[in-house]
Protein backbone atom coordinates (compact mmCIF):
# COMPACT_ATOMS: atom_id res chain seq x y z
CA UNK A 1 0.00 0.00 0.00
CA UNK A 2 1.23 3.27 -1.03
CA UNK A 3 1.82 5.93 1.83
CA UNK A 4 0.67 9.15 1.18
CA UNK A 5 2.65 12.33 2.90
CA UNK A 6 1.19 14.23 5.20
CA UNK A 7 1.80 17.42 2.89
CA UNK A 8 -0.30 15.59 0.44
CA UNK A 9 -3.10 14.72 2.34
CA UNK A 10 -3.25 18.19 2.90
CA UNK A 11 -2.79 19.51 -0.18
CA UNK A 12 -5.83 16.64 -1.51
CA UNK A 13 -8.29 17.87 1.38
CA UNK A 14 -8.24 21.70 -0.16
CA UNK A 15 -8.07 20.79 -4.07
CA UNK A 16 -10.66 18.57 -5.63
CA UNK A 17 -8.65 16.94 -8.20
CA UNK A 18 -11.92 15.47 -10.14
CA UNK A 19 -12.83 18.96 -10.52
CA UNK A 20 -11.75 20.36 -13.91
CA UNK A 21 -10.32 24.06 -13.12
CA UNK A 22 -10.15 27.46 -15.60
CA UNK A 23 -6.32 28.53 -16.28
CA UNK A 24 -6.50 31.39 -13.89
CA UNK A 25 -7.81 29.52 -11.00
CA UNK A 26 -5.48 25.88 -11.57
CA UNK A 27 -2.47 28.35 -11.70
CA UNK A 28 -3.90 30.11 -8.79
CA UNK A 29 -4.30 26.63 -6.80
CA UNK A 30 -0.36 25.21 -8.09
CA UNK A 31 1.44 28.11 -6.41
CA UNK A 32 -0.91 28.07 -2.98
CA UNK A 33 0.00 24.68 -2.88
CA UNK A 34 3.48 24.58 -2.99
CA UNK A 35 5.12 24.22 0.15
CA UNK A 36 8.69 22.96 -0.58
CA UNK A 37 11.70 24.12 -0.17
CA UNK A 38 13.07 24.90 -3.46
CA UNK A 39 10.92 25.99 -6.71
CA UNK A 40 9.13 23.49 -8.44
CA UNK A 41 8.59 23.04 -12.74
CA UNK A 42 5.33 23.15 -13.89
CA UNK A 43 4.38 20.15 -16.15
CA UNK A 44 1.90 19.13 -18.62
CA UNK A 45 0.69 16.34 -19.73
CA UNK A 46 -1.52 16.15 -22.77
CA UNK A 47 -3.75 12.91 -23.49
CA UNK A 48 -4.04 12.66 -27.01
CA UNK A 49 -6.77 10.91 -29.53
CA UNK A 50 -4.08 9.36 -31.34
CA UNK A 51 -3.45 5.66 -31.93
CA UNK A 52 0.20 5.66 -30.84
CA UNK A 53 1.04 2.22 -32.41
CA UNK A 54 0.98 3.63 -35.76
CA UNK A 55 3.45 5.42 -37.23
CA UNK A 56 1.74 7.92 -38.78
CA UNK A 57 -0.23 9.09 -36.36
CA UNK A 58 2.90 9.51 -33.70
CA UNK A 59 3.95 13.26 -32.77
CA UNK A 60 7.31 14.84 -32.46
CA UNK A 61 8.53 18.04 -32.34
CA UNK A 62 9.60 21.38 -30.52
CA UNK A 63 8.23 25.09 -30.02
CA UNK A 64 10.24 28.15 -28.21
CA UNK A 65 8.75 28.95 -25.09
CA UNK A 66 8.41 32.82 -24.86
CA UNK A 67 9.28 32.88 -21.46
CA UNK A 68 11.26 29.72 -21.51
CA UNK A 69 11.45 27.11 -18.84
CA UNK A 70 13.10 28.68 -15.73
CA UNK A 71 16.38 26.94 -15.80
CA UNK A 72 19.54 27.07 -17.13
CA UNK A 73 19.75 24.30 -20.23
CA UNK A 74 23.31 22.55 -20.14
CA UNK A 75 24.26 21.44 -24.48
CA UNK A 76 25.93 18.75 -25.58
CA UNK A 77 27.54 19.81 -29.36
CA UNK A 78 28.82 17.13 -31.31
CA UNK A 79 31.12 18.54 -34.23
CA UNK A 80 34.30 19.28 -35.29
CA UNK A 81 36.74 21.69 -37.36
CA UNK A 82 35.76 25.00 -37.22
CA UNK A 83 32.37 24.79 -36.06
CA UNK A 84 34.52 24.19 -32.89
CA UNK A 85 34.60 27.69 -32.01
CA UNK A 86 31.06 28.68 -33.20
CA UNK A 87 29.87 25.90 -31.14
CA UNK A 88 31.50 28.10 -27.97
CA UNK A 89 31.21 31.37 -28.74
CA UNK A 90 27.38 30.48 -28.64
CA UNK A 91 27.49 29.06 -25.25
CA UNK A 92 27.80 25.09 -25.47
CA UNK A 93 29.24 23.52 -22.63
CA UNK A 94 30.10 20.56 -23.75
CA UNK A 95 32.00 20.28 -27.66
CA UNK A 96 33.62 17.12 -29.51
CA UNK A 97 33.48 13.91 -31.44
CA UNK A 98 35.32 11.10 -29.99
CA UNK A 99 36.16 12.41 -27.06
CA UNK A 100 32.48 13.83 -26.21
CA UNK A 101 31.41 10.14 -27.08
CA UNK A 102 33.90 8.43 -24.58
CA UNK A 103 33.33 11.20 -21.96
CA UNK A 104 29.23 10.25 -22.53
CA UNK A 105 29.60 6.67 -22.16
CA UNK A 106 32.21 6.91 -18.80
CA UNK A 107 30.19 9.72 -17.02
CA UNK A 108 26.77 9.37 -18.14
CA UNK A 109 24.96 12.27 -18.93
CA UNK A 110 24.65 16.04 -17.56
CA UNK A 111 23.39 18.12 -20.09
CA UNK A 112 19.71 18.73 -21.15
CA UNK A 113 20.17 18.77 -24.79
CA UNK A 114 22.29 17.60 -27.56
CA UNK A 115 23.02 19.03 -30.89
CA UNK A 116 25.18 17.77 -33.68
CA UNK A 117 26.56 19.12 -37.36
CA UNK A 118 25.54 16.50 -39.72
CA UNK A 119 28.94 15.21 -40.67
CA UNK A 120 29.72 14.09 -36.71
CA UNK A 121 26.42 11.93 -36.59
CA UNK A 122 28.68 8.66 -37.17
CA UNK A 123 29.89 9.39 -33.67
CA UNK A 124 26.54 9.64 -32.22
CA UNK A 125 24.62 6.67 -33.70
CA UNK A 126 27.21 4.76 -31.49
CA UNK A 127 25.93 6.08 -28.24
CA UNK A 128 22.29 6.29 -29.47
CA UNK A 129 21.51 3.38 -26.81
CA UNK A 130 22.28 6.07 -24.23
CA UNK A 131 21.18 8.97 -25.76
CA UNK A 132 17.93 7.31 -27.12
CA UNK A 133 16.10 6.35 -24.21
CA UNK A 134 16.34 9.82 -22.35
CA UNK A 135 14.89 11.54 -25.54
CA UNK A 136 18.23 13.17 -26.69
CA UNK A 137 18.88 11.53 -30.10
CA UNK A 138 19.23 14.81 -32.17
CA UNK A 139 17.15 14.74 -34.79
CA UNK A 140 17.13 16.97 -38.44
CA UNK A 141 13.33 17.29 -37.74
CA UNK A 142 13.93 18.75 -34.54
CA UNK A 143 16.13 21.13 -35.66
CA UNK A 144 19.12 19.33 -33.77
CA UNK A 145 21.20 18.17 -36.41
CA UNK A 146 21.70 21.49 -38.37
CA UNK A 147 24.41 23.31 -39.75
CA UNK A 148 23.86 26.25 -38.22
CA UNK A 149 25.08 24.77 -34.95
CA UNK A 150 24.72 28.91 -33.40
CA UNK A 151 20.97 29.07 -33.92
CA UNK A 152 20.12 25.87 -33.14
CA UNK A 153 22.31 26.40 -29.38
CA UNK A 154 20.55 29.84 -28.95
CA UNK A 155 17.19 28.41 -29.41
CA UNK A 156 18.05 25.60 -27.03
CA UNK A 157 19.44 28.00 -24.39
CA UNK A 158 16.14 30.73 -25.14
CA UNK A 159 13.65 28.27 -24.63
CA UNK A 160 13.10 25.28 -27.10
CA UNK A 161 11.76 22.39 -25.84
CA UNK A 162 11.18 18.99 -27.28
CA UNK A 163 8.46 16.55 -27.24
CA UNK A 164 6.89 13.20 -28.35
CA UNK A 165 3.88 11.48 -27.61
CA UNK A 166 4.54 8.15 -25.60
CA UNK A 167 3.19 4.34 -26.49
CA UNK A 168 -0.19 5.51 -24.57
CA UNK A 169 -0.37 9.05 -26.60
CA UNK A 170 0.32 11.21 -23.94
CA UNK A 171 2.73 14.12 -24.41
CA UNK A 172 4.92 15.08 -21.25
CA UNK A 173 6.92 18.38 -21.43
CA UNK A 174 7.72 21.24 -18.41
CA UNK A 175 6.56 24.83 -19.56
CA UNK A 176 7.63 27.05 -16.73
CA UNK A 177 8.50 27.18 -12.58
CA UNK A 178 5.81 27.92 -10.26
CA UNK A 179 7.30 31.41 -9.32
CA UNK A 180 6.53 32.28 -13.00
CA UNK A 181 4.38 35.22 -13.26
CA UNK A 182 1.10 33.95 -14.28
CA UNK A 183 1.05 35.47 -17.47
CA UNK A 184 4.21 33.99 -18.19
CA UNK A 185 2.87 30.89 -17.13
CA UNK A 186 -0.50 30.80 -19.83
CA UNK A 187 1.98 32.35 -22.77
CA UNK A 188 4.27 29.34 -22.22
CA UNK A 189 1.22 27.25 -22.30
CA UNK A 190 -0.75 28.71 -25.05
CA UNK A 191 2.29 28.28 -27.10
CA UNK A 192 3.13 24.83 -26.43
CA UNK A 193 -0.59 23.69 -27.09
CA UNK A 194 -0.47 25.63 -30.71
CA UNK A 195 2.58 23.65 -31.55
CA UNK A 196 0.61 20.36 -30.69
CA UNK A 197 -1.99 21.24 -32.55
CA UNK A 198 -0.38 22.16 -35.56
CA UNK A 199 1.29 19.05 -35.75
CA UNK A 200 -2.01 16.82 -35.43
CA UNK A 201 -1.59 14.14 -37.59
CA UNK A 202 -4.03 14.04 -41.03
CA UNK A 203 -5.49 10.62 -39.43
CA UNK A 204 -6.13 11.13 -36.06
CA UNK A 205 -10.29 11.31 -35.52
CA UNK A 206 -12.76 12.32 -33.27
CA UNK A 207 -11.10 14.44 -30.37
CA UNK A 208 -7.72 15.28 -30.46
CA UNK A 209 -6.70 16.70 -27.43
CA UNK A 210 -8.72 14.68 -24.95
CA UNK A 211 -7.34 16.14 -22.01
CA UNK A 212 -4.79 18.40 -20.45
CA UNK A 213 -3.25 17.72 -16.61
CA UNK A 214 -1.07 20.47 -14.83
CA UNK A 215 1.27 20.45 -11.81
CA UNK A 216 3.72 21.13 -10.22
CA UNK A 217 7.11 18.49 -9.23
CA UNK A 218 5.98 18.03 -6.19
CA UNK A 219 2.18 18.48 -6.44
CA UNK A 220 -1.04 16.32 -7.15
CA UNK A 221 -2.57 16.92 -11.42
CA UNK A 222 -5.12 19.00 -11.95
CA UNK A 223 -7.47 19.05 -15.01
CA UNK A 224 -7.84 21.91 -17.35
CA UNK A 225 -11.11 23.35 -18.62
CA UNK A 226 -10.71 23.50 -22.46
CA UNK A 227 -14.05 25.25 -23.03
CA UNK A 228 -12.42 28.71 -22.89
CA UNK A 229 -9.36 27.59 -25.08
CA UNK A 230 -9.23 27.85 -28.95
CA UNK A 231 -8.42 24.42 -29.46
Amino acid sequence: MIKISKRMNIIKKNIDIKQTYNIDELIDLLKNSSKVSFIESIDIAINLGINAKKSDQNIRGTTILPHGIGRSVKVAVFTQGENIEIAKKAGAEYIGMEDLSSKIQKEGITFNTVIASPDAMKIVTQIGHILGPRGLMPNPKLGTVTTNLSEAIQNAKTGQICYRNDKNGIIHATIGRINFEKHQIKDNLNTFLESIKKAKPPHSKGIYIKKIVLSSTMGVGLTLDQSNLSL
